[in-house]
C-alpha cells in the first residue's frame, strides 16, 4: 500500500505542466491524433496550464492577505479554521484508501463511458482527490475499508454525471467546446446554487435585474471593461482590508491583471485541446453516430470568464460577513476564499453570465456551506491530523471546498448513519 501511494505522490508532484501533457498525448494517439499534432497538441496544453496556474498564483497570493487583513480588521473570532483545499488535500492522500481509489476512478470512468452512461473521460487527475476524499471521509468515520470505496465509487458517479448534464451551458458561455467540469467543489456549489438561481429569476423586480459584464461596458463604457472591473474590485478589497494608499493600488491592479490575462491563458490551452477534442469526436461518431465526448478538465478554466472571476472575488467579502453573522457557524473562512471562483464556475453560466444573480444564489449556498463546514470539522481534523501543520490557535480544521461542499458532506451523514448502525 505504502508503495502505490508514493508512487501517485510522485506523480502528483510533477505537477499538470508536466503530467497533463503526458495524458494528453496518449489520449491523443489513442484517439488517432497525428503523431506530430499530438505532440503538439500535448505540449500546448501543458504550456496553457503553465499560464493558468501563474495566473492563479497571482490572484491566490493577492486574495490571502487581503482575507487575512479583514479577519485581523474586523476581529473575526472563530474557533474552526479554514484550512483550505491544500491541507484537505493533503490529509486525504495521507489515508491508504486514498492511493487504490486512482485506479478505482478511472476504471469506473472507463466502464462508463463503455456502457454509454456518461460523455465524459476525465483527465483531471489532481481533482480525483475529491472523490478520494469521499472515500476517505467513509473510511474514517466507519473504519471499514470497503464501504470507503463503495462511497468514493458512488461520488465518481455522481460527478461524471453532474458534468454531463452541466456541460452544455458551460461550453456555450464559456466557450470551452467539448470539455465538460467534472471538479467536485464546483459541482457540489452549483448543485445547490443552480436550483436557488432559478427561484431568484423569478422574483419580481430581481429577476429584471442585468449585471453582465457586456451590460455593464454598454451602460458604463470603459468600466464594463475586465481589467476594469477587476480593478475596481481589488481596489474594494484593499479597501475592506484596511490597506494603504499604495496596497490599495497594487492589490487593484492585480486583480486588472488577472483579469485581463486569464482569458488569454486559457485561450492557449485549448489551442492544444480542441484537435485532439475533434479527432476523439470524429472517432467516435464514426462508430457510433452522434455520440459525444467531453473531456473532463479543471474548473480553473472558467476563470477566464470576467463574470466567474467577479462573482467569486464579490464573495470573499460576503463570505465573511456571513461568517459573523450566521447563527450556529464556528468556521473562519480563510485558506478557501481565493478558491470560491471555482466554485462560482457552474453557476455563471446557469444564470447567462448575470453576476448579481450569481452573488446572490452564492450567498445562500454558502450560508448553508458555513454549517455544513462546522459539522464536518471533527472529521477533516481527524483525516489531516499529523499529517500537516494546522493554522497558528486553531484546535479543528474545516475548509469551504471539502467541509462546504454538499457532495462530500451526503457521504459524511450516511457515513454517520451506518456507523450507528454497524
Amino acid at each position: 500500500m505504502d508503495s502505490l501511494t508514493n508512487v501517485v505522490q510522485s506523480i502528483l508532484n510533477m505537477g499538470s505542466s508536466v503530467v497533463l501533457p503526458i495524458i494528453m498525448f496518449i489520449v491523443g494517439i489513442v484517439f488517432r491524433v497525428p503523431l506530430k499534432k499530438a505532440i503538439v497538441s500535448g505540449l500546448t496544453v501543458g504550456i496553457g496550464m503553465i499560464g493558468i496556474n501563474l495566473v492563479i498564483n497571482l490572484l491566490t497570493t493577492s486574495v490571502g492577505p487581503a482575507a487575512q487583513a479583514m479577519v485581523e480588521r474586523f476581529g473575526l473570532n472563530l474557533t474552526i479554521i479554514d484550512a483550505g483545499w491544500p491541507t484537505v488535500a493533503a490529509g486525504t492522500w495521507a489515508q491508504p484508501i486514498a492511493a487504490v481509489m486512482i485506479p478505482i476512478i478511472l476504471i469506473v470512468n472507463l466502464i462508463m463511458l463503455a456502457m454509454n452512461w456518461t460523455k465524459t473521460l476525465n483527465i483531471d487527475i489532481w481533482n480525483y482527490w475529491h472523490m478520494s476524499a469521499a472515500a476517505a471521509t467513509g473510511y474514517i468515520v466507519t473504519n471499514n475499508f470497503l464501504f470507503g470505496i463503495v462511497c468514493g465509487i458512488i461520488y465518481t458517479v455522481f460527478v461524471l454525471i453532474i458534468a454531463d448534464k452541466t456541460a452544455p451551458k458551460m461550453q456555450e458561455y464559456y466557450g470551452l467546446e467539448g470539455v465538460s467540469l467534472p471538479t467536485g467543489s464546483a459541482q457540489g456549489y452549483a448543485v445547490l446554487a443552480i436550483p436557488i438561481g432559478w427561484v431568484i429569476d423569478r422574483i419580481p423586480g430581481i429577476n429584471k435585474l442585468d449585471v453582465k459584464p457586456e451590460t455593464i461596458q454598454k451602460r458604463f463604457g470603459i468600466f464594463g471593461e475586465p481589467m476594469i472591473m477587476g480593478i475596481i474590485i481589488g481596489v474594494f478589497l484593499g479597501l475592506l482590508g484596511g490597506y494603504d494608499i499604495s496596497g490599495i493600488l497594487q492589490i487593484g491592479m492585480t486583480m486588472g491583471g488577472v483579469m485581463f490575462l486569464m482569458p488569454r491563458m486559457v485561450k492557449i490551452l485549448m489551442e492544444g485541446l480542441i484537435p485532439i477534442q475533434e479527432s476523439a469526436q470524429k472517432m467516435l461518431q464514426s462508430r457510433y453516430g452522434d455520440r459525444e465526448i467531453y473531456l473532463g478538465m479543471d474548473a480553473a478554466l472558467a476563470t477566464g470568464s470576467p463574470a466567474a472571476l467577479s462573482t467569486g472575488l464579490l464573495m470573499v467579502p460576503i463570505t465573511l460577513f456571513l461568517a459573523v453573522i450566521l447563527p450556529g457557524n464556528r468556521v473562519l473562512p480563510f485558506g478557501d476564499l481565493a478558491t470560491i471562483p471555482f466554485f462560482a464556475a457552474l453557476v455563471v453560466p446557469s444564470r447567462k453570465g448575470n453576476i448579481l444573480h450569481s452573488v446572490l444564489s452564492l450567498t445562500v449556498v454558502m450560508a448553508v456551506a458555513l454549517l455544513m463546514a462546522t459539522d464536518f470539522a471533527p472529521t477533516l481534523t481527524t483525516m489531516a491530523e499529523g499529517i500537516v501543520e494546522f493554522p497558528e490557535g486553531a484546535a479543528q480544521i474545516s475548509n469551504l471546498d471539502t467541509g462546504g461542499n454538499i457532495l462530500n458532506w451526503i457521504f459524511l451523514k450516511l457515513a454517520q448513519l451506518v456507523n450507528s448502525i454497524m
